[in-house]
Order: structure tokens, then sequence, then C-alpha cells
């Protein structure tokens, strides 16, 4: 652990001892009383309060029990980030990545709009594992040997060293949800079996 994170738990373990008084005068309970409900001795509550005592989680969780609070209440824990995911779009060759995902390494997820083309298939292969989840239009997937289409709330996930391709059938955009694993990570979803209507020769 470094001096900086030294110095901020030593700053949050200062503000217990307030806290805990704050909380115990809001409920207008006594030491006398807190230390029955608890059973920690008075001299025990007296010094953690005016930080002689060095607040553990053996002490601490029963005083969350006696004033029903939970425990991040008494530690004071700090709020905790906005997670709304705030990406801007990628536009690449007239595809549309929106990033769901704001950690770099591991699995990562996008929202990908296809526009409506006739583009012909162009396979390429790389490290990884991907699994995709149509939203709506139809997707033609070609992967490897196989060629199919895939419609609204249908997926399909596969080794990314096969060679494959999206695009749309040419009847308008195509939306779908992709998570990648640079790594080969699996998603453990299955795709439904191909039906006749979606295969190519």
């Amino acid at each position: 652990m470094d001096a900086t994170s030294d110095d901020d738990t030593g700053h949050v373990l200062a503000e217990v001892g307030p806290r805990l008084r704050r909380i115990r005068k809001e409920r207008g309970a006594t030491l006398a009383g807190l230390s029955a409900a608890t059973g920690i001795s008075v001299s025990t509550l007296s010094r953690l309060e005016s930080g002689l005592r060095r607040p553990s989680l053996e002490l601490l969780l029963p005083i969350a029990r006696a004033h029903r609070v939970a425990l991040d209440e008494l530690v004071g824990a700090p709020p905790v980030d906005d997670p709304r995911v705030r990406a801007k779009p990628i536009v690449r060759h007239g595809r549309t990545y929106l990033p769901l995902t704001r950690q770099p390494g591991g699995l990562q997820a996008f929202k990908v709009i296809l526009p409506e083309s006739s583009q012909e298939p162009e396979p390429r292969t790389h490290e990884g594992y991907e699994w995709v989840y149509v939203l709506s239009g139809r997707l033609r997937l070609v992967l490897g040997e196989h060629d199919v289409v895939l419609g609204a709330g249908e997926a399909a996930e596969f080794d990314t060293r096969v060679p494959h391709w999206f695009g749309s059938m040419g009847e308008g955009p195509v939306e779908f949800l992709s998570l990648f694993g640079p790594q080969g990570e699996r998603m453990h979803v299955r795709a439904r079996p191909a039906r006749s209507r979606g295969a190519r020769s």
C-alpha cells in the first residue's frame, strides 16, 4: 500500500468516531444503553467515539445493528461513481459502434448499427471470441463455410480465428449487440439452430 492509500485510510478511520457519536445522539441513545444493546463496554464505546480506539469490524457490526443503519453509514464509504456509460459513437466505413463498456481490456460490449448495403463479404480473422445478438433487422453472418441470416432475437457465438464477416441483407439497417473477448473469453450463450430460411448455397 502506498503513502496516499495510508493517508486516505487514516482519514476515513479518523472520521468514524465523530460519526458514531453523532448517530448515537440523533437516536437519543446513551453509552450505557448502547453498551447493553451491543455487549461492548461503555469505556470501549467512549474510546471509539473519541478516536482513542481503532474501529474494527467486530465492534462496528453490533453498533450498526443496534442503530439499524448500514455499515457504510458508520464508516462513511465514498459515493459510487455515476455508472452511466457516455462513450461517443465510433463510425468506421459507414458502420456505427457504440461502446457499452468503459474499462480497457477483457470483455468489451458494443451496440453496432450497420447501414443497408449489398456489400460483398470480406471475411477476416483475429484472436478472440465473439457473441452477437440481433436487436432489429436481418444480419448476414458469414462464418467459415457457413452463410446464415439472423433475425431479431437470434444470437450467435464463435471463435474469431475462424474467417467471419457481418453485413445487412440489403433490406434496411441492422442493429445488434456484440460482446467480444480479445483473449478468447466465452459468453456461454448458444445460438438457436440455423433454420433453412437462413441458409445460403
